[in-house]
């Protein structure tokens, strides 16, 4: 990747709940230079914030330009968007107010910048789902009001690491009501957007999908529920039909026992645990978060606000790290595939010019 400023991705950074371990992540990463070198970062805070965790970390080696319009942007530094200016009490690892609304601030601050085009993809930092509820932010998750803000039909939280990605056909969704959305078309809708993202953004070509049962060991042929039977064979039947190389339902705790996530390209999971406990106890290197389906690229740690730590200088930024680097892949082979699938008469236009 090349270190000039021209083929740099302008990257936005949300803090998240400015009571979490959010605000140190972000400095913990940025305090090595060596990231300028691939991308251009714009923090989405506010300057006493930023000084405010700089100053509680000790870390000196943090240096930023403080920004209120993109055409100061330096392309060598660290820069901060200034959201908001009034005075904020942060209380690193309490639950309060502030923390959640201006989490919501920064977030619809970056939105706004990737819809008018100065920045290039998004990295978030961990809210608090409770905390931010809002008349603005009326959502279980940066995924669901992620797909709103960008019109998108539908998303899927995709959690990818070296050796494994794990959909999810449902996300934050009561145990008790995962069942009533296991059907046929959510079931197809999933593996519709897996099978692009696998193509688009991760460069396979022709990707193999896994598909998990939802109950134990798969409804052993509808005398442990009927899911499997009537929505789950159907729906991976129709996938096959359109193209898309799914298989199973497979039971979920033989699949990943065996490691036979290791013949695939994606996993559909039917919900939250059954597919995050195994990824993250498997994933090797650091696992993340990516909103597949999205106009846009967004990734962020696979972790949350860890309020316990909160403060206390003891983070781990390896996720938060990941989650960029993941961003600017994305963000790259996104470019190969639209310049592979470009009209090729296009291509013979612009040549001859």
């Amino acid at each position: 990747m090349s270190n000039t400023h021209i083929n740099k991705p302008v990257i936005g950074i949300t803090v998240g709940d400015l009571n979490s371990i959010g605000t140190e992540l972000v400095i913990k990463t940025f305090t090595d230079n060596r990231m300028l070198e691939f991308c251009t970062p714009v923090i989405f805070a506010s300057n006493k914030t930023i000084n405010f965790y700089r100053k509680l970390m000790n870390e000196n080696n943090f240096n930023y330009q403080s920004l209120k319009e993109f055409a100061r942007l330096n392309h060598k530094q660290v820069n901060v968007f200034n959201c908001w200016e009034e005075e904020v009490q942060i209380m690193p690892g309490a639950l309060n107010e502030a923390g959640g609304k201006y989490a919501a601030r920064s977030l619809a601050v970056a939105i706004q910048c990737l819809k008018d085009g100065v920045i290039q993809g998004l990295v978030t930092a961990p809210i608090h789902k409770k905390n931010i509820q809002s008349a603005d932010f009326n959502y279980t998750g940066h995924t669901p009001f992620l797909r709103d803000a960008f019109n998108a039909k539908d998303v899927l939280m995709f959690m990818t690491a070296d050796n494994m990605r794990i959909g999810l056909l449902t996300e934050h969704v009561p145990v008790a009501e995962v069942a009533k959305y296991v059907t046929k078309e959510n079931i197809l809708g999933k593996l519709q957007l897996m099978q692009d993202s696998l193509i688009k953004d991760f460069g396979i070509d022709s990707p193999r999908i896994a598909v998990l049962g939802l109950n134990p060991h798969a409804g052993d042929d509808g005398l442990i529920g009927q899911e499997e039977i009537k929505e789950i064979i159907p729906a991976i039947n129709k996938a096959k039909s359109n193209g898309i190389l799914a298989f199973g339902p497979y039971s979920a705790d033989a699949f990943f026992a065996r490691t036979m996530y290791a013949q695939f390209d994606g996993v559909l999971a039917m919900y939250h645990d059954q597919g995050l406990i195994p990824f993250k106890s498997l994933a090797s290197g650091e696992g993340i978060n990516y909103t597949a389906g999205l106009p846009i690229v967004r990734t962020s740690p696979d972790h949350g606000t860890a309020f316990d730590i909160a403060g206390k200088n003891l983070a781990d930024a390896a996720s938060f790290r990941q989650a960029i680097f993941s961003c600017l892949d994305i963000l790259e082979k996104r470019g190969i595939y639209a310049e592979n699938t470009r009209n090729p008469l296009k291509k013979m236009e612009l040549a001859s010019e």
